[in-house]
C-alpha cells in the first residue's frame, strides 16, 4: 500500500459561484441568484458584485429547494439536540479511536458541540486553513506578487565570464523571484489565477527594453547572460523536512522555489512530474522566449545570490500575479501543496522570520495567534499539511473559520473552500446528499491513517455554522471519508431545535 493516496480530487470542469455576503448577516440563495445552495437553473449563475470571488459553473440540474437566508435572525442549534444528532456519527468505528470535533456558531463564536476540542491531532491538508489566514493577514488579499527581470551583474560576478557572439562582454540580466509559482508559459490571462502573469509578456518587455538601450546602454548588445535570484530559495529548491521523496516523485508537490510555471509541472496533469528546480526551469523557458524575440542568451541560466543583485538595478520587465486573495482561494480549492508552502515562506519573509520551512510554520502560527486564534497544541511541520507530524486542534480550525466569517480581511478563505458535490476536493463527495450538495463548504484532509474535514455550512434553519472533524488513527480512508461526510450532511440537514 503506498504511503499516501491523492490529496486532491481532480479539478471540477464546472463549479458554482458561491458567495457568502456579510452585511448584518449572511444571505444565501440557490444558484439562480447567488449561493450556497443546490444549483437549480440554467443559464449559469452570475455572482453578486460583492464579494468578487471566483467560482465556476456546472450544467443545469433539476429544480430543487432554495436554501433559506442565513443570518443573525436564524436560530442557532440547541447544543443538546446537536449532540443527539451528531454524537452517534462521531462515534462511528470508521473514524477510529483518536478523533475530535467542534461545531460553533460562525457569527458569534459560541461553541455548540465540543468533542475533545483542544486535543491535538494530525490535520493533513486542513492545515492549509491556518496558512491561508496568515497569508491574508500578513500579506493582504489585494497585494500581488512580482516576477521581474533586472539589468546588472551580481556583485562579484565577472562581467565577461561568458563572451558574446562578437567576443565582447555579455551583460547580465537577472530573473528576480517574487513568490509567483503560478506563472503561465505564454501570455498572461487577466481572468485566470494560474497564468495571470505570463512569461511571454515578461519576455516581450525585456526584449523591448534591451532593444531600446534600457538605462544606459544595452541597445545592440550582442548577447546577455541570464541569472536567477530567488529570495525564497536562495541556494536552490527547498523541501520541508517531513516531506518524503515520494511526495514529489508522485506529483503531490514540487520542491519549493519562489518562481515557477504552473507550480513546476512538466505536463498539464494535476499529478504531473515536476521540474527538479522549478525556478531554473522558468528561467530556461524565459531564455527560449527571449531567443525567439531576437535576444541572444548565451550559456545556461544559473542561480545567483539574491543579496548580491545590485540595489536599484534597472528593471527591464515585470509581471504580477493575481491578488493574494485569489491565490489563497486557488490553494484551498485544489489543495495546492506547493502554493501553500510558498505562501508560508512569504509570510515568514514579511514577518522578519527566517525564510525557511521552519521559519514559515512559526510565522504562520504567530500570525493566526495575533488574530485571536487559540493555538495551544498547534505545532506545524510544514505549511501545507502534506508531511507527517503536524498537530492541530479542532478548536483552532473552527476559530479560523469563524474569524473568516466575521472579519472581511479573511473572507477569501471561506470563498476558496471546496463546495460539496461541485468543486475542488469535494467535487466527488456529498453530491448525492440533497441537504449538503452546494451547501457544505469545507477543506478536506487525507493522509494514510488521517482523515479530516473543516468548513462552514448553513443549517436547515438558516444559521451559519463552522465545524471541524479530525481523526488520525482511521482504519481505512474511504470509510473514514464517508463518516466525516455523514457528519457534515447531518449538520446541514439539522436545525437541531
Amino acid at each position: 500500500m503506498p504511503r499516501r493516496g491523492p490529496r486532491r480530487a481532480r479539478r471540477a470542469a464546472g463549479a458554482t459561484v458561491l458567495v457568502l455576503a456579510l452585511a448584518g448577516g449572511y444571505a444565501a440563495a440557490d444558484a439562480a441568484d447567488v449561493v450556497p445552495g443546490p444549483l437549480t437553473t440554467a443559464p449559469p449563475p452570475v455572482a453578486d458584485p460583492w464579494p468578487d470571488a471566483p467560482g465556476a459553473l456546472v450544467p443545469a440540474s433539476p429544480p430543487g429547494p432554495v436554501l433559506p437566508a442565513a443570518g443573525r435572525q436564524a436560530p442557532a442549534p440547541e447544543p443538546g439536540r446537536l449532540r443527539e444528532v451528531l454524537g452517534p456519527l462521531l462515534a462511528a468505528p470508521a473514524l477510529g479511536p483518536s478523533r475530535s470535533a467542534v461545531v460553533a456558531d460562525a457569527l458569534t463564536g459560541e461553541v455548540l458541540l465540543d468533542e475533545r476540542a483542544g486535543e491535538p491531532h494530525q490535520p493533513a491538508s486542513t492545515a492549509k486553513l491556518l496558512t491561508a489566514a496568515a497569508a491574508l493577514s500578513v500579506l493582504g488579499g489585494a497585494s500581488t506578487l512580482p516576477t521581474s527581470v533586472v539589468l546588472g551583474a551580481p556583485e562579484g560576478e565577472p562581467e565577461d565570464a561568458e563572451g558574446g557572439g562578437d567576443g565582447g562582454a555579455a551583460p547580465v540580466v537577472v530573473l528576480v523571484a517574487g513568490g509567483d509559482v503560478l506563472l503561465g508559459a505564454g501570455a498572461g490571462d487577466p481572468a485566470a489565477v494560474v497564468g495571470r502573469a505570463g512569461l511571454a509578456d515578461l519576455a516581450d518587455e525585456v526584449a523591448a527594453s534591451l532593444a531600446g538601450g534600457a538605462d544606459g546602454g544595452t541597445a545592440g548588445a550582442p548577447a546577455v547572460r541570464l541569472r536567477v535570484a530567488d529570495p525564497l530559495a536562495p541556494t536552490g529548491p527547498v523541501r520541508p523536512p517531513t516531506w518524503t521523496p515520494g511526495d514529489v516523485a508522485l506529483g503531490f508537490a514540487a520542491d519549493v522555489t519562489g518562481v515557477a510555471v504552473d507550480a513546476g509541472r512538466l505536463t498539464p496533469d494535476e499529478y504531473a512530474p515536476r521540474a527538479p528546480d522549478p525556478a531554473l526551469a522558468a528561467a530556461d523557458a524565459l531564455a527560449d522566449l527571449l531567443r525567439a524575440r531576437g535576444v541572444d542568451v548565451v550559456g545556461e541560466a544559473r542561480r545567483t545570490d539574491p543579496a548580491l543583485v545590485p540595489a536599484g538595478a534597472p528593471v527591464l520587465g515585470e509581471v504580477r500575479s493575481a491578488p493574494v486573495a485569489d491565490v489563497v482561494e486557488h490553494v484551498l480549492r485544489v489543495s495546492d501543496n506547493s502554493g501553500a508552502e510558498v505562501l508560508g515562506l512569504l509570510v515568514a519573509r514579511a514577518s522578519g522570520a527566517p525564510v525557511t520551512p521552519e521559519g514559515a510554520t512559526s510565522a504562520v502560527r504567530d500570525a493566526v495567534a495575533e488574530r485571536g486564534v487559540a493555538v495551544d497544541g498547534v505545532a506545524l511541520t510544514d505549511s501545507s499539511g502534506l508531511g507527517d507530524g503536524s498537530a492541530l486542534t479542532a478548536r483552532a480550525l473552527v476559530d479560523v473559520l469563524g474569524r473568516a466569517a466575521r472579519e472581511e480581511e479573511l473572507r477569501p478563505l471561506l470563498e476558496g473552500l471546496p463546495v460539496a458535490g461541485l468543486t475542488g476536493s469535494l467535487a466527488a463527495r456529498l453530491g448525492d446528499e440533497p441537504a449538503a450538495r452546494g451547501v457544505v463548504r469545507a477543506k478536506t484532509g487525507t493522509l494514510t491513517g488521517v482523515t479530516s474535514l473543516a468548513g462552514v455550512v448553513v443549517d436547515a434553519d438558516g444559521r451559519l455554522l463552522a465545524f471541524a472533524v479530525l481523526a488520525d488513527a482511521v482504519p481505512a480512508t474511504e470509510p473514514a471519508r464517508a463518516a466525516v461526510d455523514d457528519v457534515a450532511a447531518a449538520l446541514a440537514a439539522c436545525g437541531c431545535r
